[in-house]
C-alpha cells in the first residue's frame, strides 16, 4: 500500500493510521462495507459505512492519479526534458487537472498555427523576440518556401510565442482561479427559442458570481443549454488578465519587440487560453453541481426506504385513473394478495354508487385497516370518494396517499410479470402501491433507485457515478435492517452483503424445494454458502421462527459462544431475551470488565448487549409513521398563518416539498426553515420527517401553497380561529 496515500486519507478524514490500513486490508481480502461496519469495529476503530466508503473511493482516486503522474514523468523523460524541478512539481499535484497542466508543454500536439511556424524554422526567431532585444535584427535569414515575407516570419513567431503562453501551468492556474473567484456566470434567453412552460424564465437575464452558484442552478442553467433554450458565458476582467499575463512576460518594455509580445499574448488569451479555461470551470462546476445532487438524492433515498413499514396492517391499495378505473388490490399482513378489483367512480363513466359498495364489501370481507391511495392522475378525486366511503363504513378504518413514483416501471418490469403472471399492469401497480405502504423497504428494492422520485436533476448527472451512489444507499439500508432469509425477495437478497446471484439462487432453489430455513447453520451445512459468503452475509440474514434464537438478531455466528458464555455468566436464558429481567442484569454490569472477561472487544460486546436487550429491533421503528387520515383537506381550505402537520416528500437544494394532504404539495423555501443560517434544506429536513409547519402564502390560480416552518403565537393564534 502506498505510504503517502494513506497519509493524505488519515489527514483528509482525521483518523488514524492503522484505521485507514485495516480497513483497505480488509477490502483487499473481499471484505464487504457492510461486514466491515458492522462485524469489524474493532479493527476500524468503529468506522461507519461513509466513513469506509470514503477511504475505498479516495484510495482508488489517489492511486489513479499517482498512475497518471507517473506516466506523464516517464513521457516526459522519454523526451530527454524531465527536470526534478518538473518531476516535484507533478508529484505535488493535487488534482488530475494541474498534472495535465504541467503535461501541457510536452504533449505531442495536433497540426496547430504554432506547429506550423516551427516547421517553418520560426522557433529560433521566436526565442530571440522573448529575450526583448533593443532592435530586432535579421529577421529576413528566416524567409524561406514557406514563409515569403518579414511579416509572415514574425506573425508565425507570434504563434510560437501564444503557445508557450498557454502551455505555461502557473499562468493557466493563476487565471482559472482569478475567473473561478471574481467572475460571474451569466444567462440569456437564445434568439428565437422557445420555452412553452416558462421553465427557464428566471435564467432569461440572470447572472451570479461563480464562486457561490448554487449546485441546482448550475444543473438547470446546463439543461437550458443544452435544449438550446439559454446562451451561457462567463463574464471577467479580461484586461486584468492580459495586464498579469503583460507583467510576467515582458522583460523590456524598450524593447522593440513589446508589441510583437503583447499581441501574441492577446491572441493566446483569446484563441488558447481563454476557450480552454472557461470550459475547464464550466466542467469544474458542473461536476461539483453533480456530486452535490448526488449527495442530496442518496440522503433522501436512505430516508426514503427507512419509512417505518405499516406491520400487521391489511391493506387495501389504489391506483387511481380516471377512464381505464381505479384498480383495487387487498394485501394481507404478509403481503399476500387476497383479492384483486376495478372500480369506476370517476369520469367518463361515474360509477360512483357501485364503486362504494365494492369498495364497502372489500372493507367488511377482509376487515382492512389502512387504504394506500396511488398520488397519480386522479389521486385527489380518489382521496375523496375514499375518504365518503370510509365515514359511511362506520369502521376504524384510515387511508393515506402513497408515492407511487416507480410503481408504473415495476409493474410492467420482468420481475412483475414473474411475480404476478395474470395480471395486468394497472392490478400489479396496485399491489405495489399497498405493498409499499406495508414494507416500504421490501418493495422498493425491487425498482430502479432513479424512478423513485426523491432525488433533482438525477437525469443530468453522470450515471455511473449515480447508480453507484444509490446503490450503496440500498446496500446500506438492506443491511441496517436486515432480511428475513425464509421470506426476501431475490432483489431484496440481492443487496444483502457477500451474497452472489449464484448462492442467492441456492437460497431460493432450497427454500422451493425443504421448505424454511431452521437455522442460519444450515446454511453452511448444506453448502449453499461458501465460508467467505457465509461469513459476510450471515449476520444480515434472520430466521425469525427457528430453532436457535440468536439467528433472530443481528449477533454474528462467530460470537454465539461469547453469547452462551454470557449469559451463563449472568444466569440467563434464551428465553429471557428482551425481557425486563435480563435488560435489568445487562444495565447494571461492568461492560469494560465482562469483555475482559470473555476476551472479546468493547465494539462487538456492546452490539452483543444491545441485541441481547432488543433481539427483534428494527431500526425503522425509531423514525416517524406516516400520518393516517380519515378527511379531505383542500386549497380552499387553507389560510395564510393556518398550523398543519405534514409529511417531507422531498428534499432539493432551495427548499422541501411537504405532503399536507392536498392535490399538489406545498413547498418550504429555504429561507423559510428557521431564523439562523443554514446551507442546505437537509440540515433541518429529511424525507419522510413529520413537521408542523405554517401556510405562508396560497395561490388558488396555480394550485399552490408555499409553507414556513418559522411559526409564532400568532401563527397559533390564527389557527386557533380558524
Amino acid at each position: 500500500m502506498n505510504k503517502d496515500i494513506i497519509n493524505k486519507i488519515v489527514i483528509e478524514l482525521n483518523i488514524k493510521e492503522n484505521q485507514v490500513l485495516s480497513t483497505l486490508r480488509m477490502l483487499e481480502d473481499g471484505s464487504t462495507i457492510p461486514f466491515i461496519a458492522r462485524y469489524r469495529k474493532e479493527k476500524t476503530g468503529n468506522l461507519n459505512e461513509e466513513q469506509i466508503r470514503v477511504i475505498k473511493e479516495e484510495y482508488e482516486y489517489q492511486l489513479n492519479l499517482l498512475k497518471r503522474k507517473e506516466d506523464v514523468i516517464r513521457l516526459i523523460d522519454e523526451k530527454g526534458l524531465l527536470t526534478e524541478d518538473i518531476k516535484n512539481a507533478i508529484m505535488d499535484a493535487k488534482k488530475l487537472i494541474e498534472v495535465e497542466d504541467l503535461y501541457r508543454p510536452y504533449k505531442e500536439k495536433k497540426k496547430t498555427k504554432a506547429t506550423d511556424a516551427i516547421n517553418n524554422g520560426l522557433e529560433p526567431l521566436a526565442k530571440i523576440i522573448l529575450s526583448f532585444p533593443k532592435k530586432l535584427y535579421n529577421v529576413e535569414k528566416f524567409i524561406n518556401d514557406n514563409v515569403k515575407t518579414k511579416d509572415a516570419a514574425i506573425e508565425g513567431a507570434g504563434y510560437i510565442i501564444a503557445e508557450y503562453i498557454s502551455d505555461n501551468a502557473y499562468y493557466r492556474k493563476w487565471i482559472r482561479n482569478n475567473i473561478f473567484n471574481n467572475g460571474t456566470i451569466r444567462t440569456k434567453l437564445k434568439k428565437n427559442s422557445i420555452d412553452e412552460k416558462k421553465v427557464y424564465e428566471m435564467y432569461y437575464d440572470y447572472n451570479e458570481n461563480i464562486k457561490y452558484i448554487k449546485s441546482h442552478r448550475v444543473l438547470a442553467i446546463n439543461r437550458g443549454e443544452k435544449e438550446g433554450i439559454l446562451n451561457v458565458s462567463l463574464e471577467y476582467n479580461k484586461e486584468y488578465i492580459l495586464e498579469y499575463l503583460e507583467k510576467k512576460i515582458v522583460k523590456d518594455k524598450l524593447s522593440e519587440c513589446v508589441k510583437i509580445v503583447k499581441y501574441a499574448i492577446e491572441d493566446s488569451y483569446k484563441r488558447l487560453i481563454g476557450p480552454s479555461v472557461e470550459r475547464e470551470i464550466r466542467g469544474e462546476l458542473t461536476e461539483r453541481s453533480e456530486e452535490d445532487a448526488i449527495n442530496v438524492f442518496a440522503k433522501n433515498l436512505e430516508k426514503y426506504l427507512l419509512t417505518p413499514p405499516m406491520k400487521d396492517k391489511v391493506v387495501l391499495g389504489l391506483d387511481p385513473a380516471y377512464r381505464t378505473g381505479c384498480k383495487l388490490a387487498v394485501i394481507d399482513y404478509t403481503g399476500q394478495v387476497l383479492d384483486i378489483g376495478v372500480i369506476y367512480p370517476h369520469e367518463p363513466k361515474n360509477e360512483y354508487e357501485q364503486s362504494k359498495k365494492i369498495v364497502l364489501d372489500l372493507i367488511d370481507k377482509y376487515n382492512i385497516d389502512i387504504i394506500a391511495i396511488g398520488n397519480g392522475t386522479a389521486s385527489r378525486e380518489s382521496e375523496t370518494f375514499i375518504s365518503n366511503v370510509i365515514k359511511e363504513s362506520g369502521k376504524n378504518v384510515k387511508y393515506i396517499i402513497v408515492n407511487e413514483a416507480g410503481a408504473s416501471v415495476y409493474s410492467a418490469s420482468k420481475l412483475a410479470i414473474e411475480e404476478f403472471p395474470n395480471l395486468h399492469v394497472e392490478e400489479r401497480s396496485a399491489i405495489s402501491i399497498a405493498r409499499r405502504l406495508q414494507d416500504p423497504l421490501s418493495e422498493l428494492v425491487k425498482i430502479d433507485p432513479k424512478s423513485i422520485g426523491v432525488g433533482q436533476y438525477q437525469h443530468d448527472v453522470k450515471q455511473k457515478r449515480l447508480n453507484e451512489t444509490l446503490d450503496f444507499i440500498v446496500s446500506k439500508s438492506v443491511n441496517n435492517v436486515g432480511v428475513n432469509i425464509n421470506t426476501a425477495s431475490f432483489s431484496l437478497l440481492k443487496y444483502v452483503s457477500g451474497l452472489t446471484k449464484k448462492s442467492i439462487e441456492k437460497i431460493l432453489a432450497f427454500r422451493n424445494n425443504n421448505g424454511k430455513f431452521k437455522s442460519r447453520e444450515e446454511l453452511k451445512k448444506n453448502k449453499i454458502l461458501s465460508d467467505k459468503i457465509y461469513e459476510q452475509s450471515i449476520g444480515f440474514m434472520r430466521i425469525v421462527d427457528g430453532d436457535n434464537p440468536l439467528d433472530r438478531t443481528s449477533i454474528h455466528p462467530e460470537s454465539y459462544n461469547k453469547t452462551y458464555q454470557l449469559l451463563n455468566m449472568l444466569d440467563l436464558s434464551y428465553e429471557d431475551l428482551g425481557k425486563e429481567k435480563l435488560i435489568n442484569k445487562l444495565n447494571c454490569i461492568d461492560v469494560q470488565e465482562y469483555s475482559t472477561k470473555l476476551n472479546i472487544d468493547i465494539f462487538t460486546f456492546e452490539d452483543i448487549i444491545n441485541s441481547l436487550k432488543m433481539p427483534y429491533r428494527d431500526p425503522r421503528d425509531e423514525f416517524d409513521k406516516p400520518i393516517l387520515k380519515s378527511d379531505v383537506l383542500k386549497l380552499e381550505d387553507l389560510k395564510k398563518g393556518m398550523k398543519l402537520q405534514g409529511t417531507v416528500r422531498n428534499v432539493v437544494d432551495f427548499g422541501a416539498f411537504i405532503d399536507i394532504g392536498i392535490k399538489n404539495d406545498g413547498l418550504v423555501h429555504i429561507s423559510k426553515m428557521t431564523d439562523q443560517y443554514i446551507k442546505h434544506p437537509s440540515e433541518i429536513l429529511s424525507v419522510g420527517d413529520i413537521i408542523t409547519c405554517y401556510v405562508e402564502d396560497i395561490f388558488l390560480d396555480k394550485g399552490k401553497v408555499a409553507l414556513t416552518l418559522i411559526g409564532s403565537d400568532e401563527n397559533d393564534k390564527n389557527d386557533e380561529n380558524v
